[in-house]
Formats: C-alpha cells, structure tokens, sequence
C-alpha cells in the first residue's frame, strides 16, 4: 500500500492506493459524507478489484484530510475530485480510470465522470433521495452517466431505491445504507461487474 497527498483547489487530499499483481485498469474511490475510506463496502470493494486486476485509489476528500467531519459544498467537492483523478491518470499512464465511491462520494462519481473521461462508474448506497423526501430525487445524477455503471444498494436503504435503467444495473443486497450486513455480497457484485466491464476496455 502506498499513500500519495495530492494537491487541489481546495487543500490537500489523499490517495491509499491497492495494487493489483496486473493490473488492467484503476478504480478511484471516494467515501461517504461523514465517514472515512475505512467503510467496510469500501474495504470489500477494495479487496474484489485488487482480485480482479484493477488497482485501487481510496481518496479522502480535502475536508476530511483537514479534519472536518461536515462535507464541503458539491463544487468543491467535484473540483477536488478531478484534480485528483488528473493527478492519477499520470500516475497509472494509460491504464482507464474507472470512478466509484459510497453515499456521497458516489454522486461526486457521477457528476464527475464525464468531465474526468472515467470508462466506468460504481455507486455504494447510492443516496437516491434525502429519508423520507422521495419527491428530492437525485436520479438525474444517475441518468446522467453514459458509461457502464453499477449501483449496489442495501434492500431497506432509507435514501431509496434506483431504478434500473439501459444503462446501468442495480444490485440489491441484504442491509440498510451502510452495507454492512453482507460485505460478501458486495464484493461479488462488484468482482463480477469488474470483470465484465474492464476486459473490454483493454
């Protein structure tokens, strides 16, 4: 494991990167709003990816490096996020850059996966609308992403649930929000989605 700090707009951020033994592409990783990149999807989806040939960047967002429990605006956030991912890509050459993320740091994958050319997005507990406000729904943020995505969500997650779509797919596993009820069957979601998603991009 190495860990690189990285400098944006908005302070230092982070990057705890997996290797992979070979690895065919790198999946950025961003955490929830008040938690940290020691969530256990996130510990699981680290291990899935590493086992199937994708190197892994667990990224702190600036806020959380300066100690800040309280999330910094969506701006911010997504401007961190790029200059992150643009500081990796040299890092990893040519290898395609997949981003991903739970809660809070999936919707920053989302709206920055144009913008940062990701070949692919993975959403954790995607929060589809704040508890008990379904008509506040994020689906745009979804819907906007055109490339291969996946949504894992807990089957009693109070943020909602997605919709499947053309687009992308959702995989529903027992728990709430925080997927902490069956890390296993994250992990597989996510090892058999990599595996499909990455072999066609190399």
């Amino acid at each position: 494991m190495t860990c690189l700090t990285l400098d944006t707009p908005h302070g230092p951020a982070r990057a705890e990167l997996h290797s992979a033994e070979e690895g065919s592409a790198a999946l950025l990783l961003g955490h929830g709003a008040g938690g940290g990149i020691d969530a256990p999807d996130l510990v699981a989806v680290t291990r899935a990816a590493t086992a199937a040939g994708v190197h892994v960047a667990l990224i702190q967002q600036p806020y959380r490096v300066a100690g800040r429990r309280a999330p910094a605006p969506a701006k911010h956030l997504d401007t961190a996020w790029l200059a992150v991912a643009d500081a990796l890509a040299e890092h990893f050459g040519d290898l395609p850059l997949l981003f991903g993320g739970r809660s809070s740091g999936a919707r920053v994958a989302c709206r920055t996966a144009a913008d940062g050319g990701a070949a692919a997005v993975l959403c954790l507990a995607f929060p589809v609308h704040p508890p008990g406000k379904p008509e506040k729904s994020r689906m745009d943020e979804l819907n906007a992403v055109k490339v291969p995505l996946l949504v894992v969500q807990g089957r009693t997650d109070a943020f909602g649930q997605p919709d499947p779509a053309p687009h992308h797919e959702v995989v529903s596993v027992a728990g709430d929000h925080s997927l902490k009820a069956d890390t296993p069957a994250v992990a597989r979601a996510v090892g058999e989605w990599l595996t499909r998603v990455v072999r066609p991009l190399n």
